[in-house]
């Protein structure tokens, strides 16, 4: 039983989070990251904040700084409708009976919708550009392997 539980869990973990981006100026964008419920709204944060990385990379730049930021959460717990049952006994003395039941309310099963949101506003810099000093290093923010990571990409807010 525990086993399809991680393995919906795994799944859904998987690919939770999506982001796309806009170029606003020459050295400017703006990311735009959808993260499923089971991410928070830090984990929408995480993803946003790496996207920013990876698409400084992606424009040729080295460092970035972000210069704006709003979030919304989405999120919210729907109750599908449950059902009655009842069950009861009837007893009958001569023409004279009595019914004794009884009724049970089962809930119906519940799920979770909607997602939190991060957009971001991204200034981009070149190694040594005026302002670059104070800016976010892309490739120290995405760690090591962060070729791979601007390669594929991220549509998961675990790690």
């Amino acid at each position: 039983m525990r086993l399809p539980i991680l393995l919906a869990l795994a799944g859904a973990l998987s690919s939770c989070a999506a982001s796309s981006s806009m170029r606003t100026a020459q050295n400017e964008i703006i990311i735009k990251t959808r993260a499923a419920p089971i991410c928070g709204d830090t984990g929408a944060m995480k993803v946003a904040g790496k996207q920013a990385a990876i698409e400084t990379i992606k424009a040729g730049y080295d460092r970035y700084i972000i210069v704006g930021q709003a979030g919304a959460d989405t999120t919210r717990v729907v109750q599908m409708p449950g059902s009655y049952s009842t069950t009861g006994t009837a007893t009958v003395y001569g023409n004279t009976g009595y019914y004794s039941g009884n009724t049970v309310y089962n809930p119906g099963p519940t799920f979770v919708t909607g997602g939190h949101n991060q957009d971001v506003a991204v200034r981009m810099f070149k190694e040594g550009e005026p302002g670059s000093q104070n800016a976010l290093s892309a490739r120290e923010t995405l760690g090591p392997k962060w070729a791979l990571i601007v390669r594929d990409g991220i549509n998961t807010c675990a790690g």
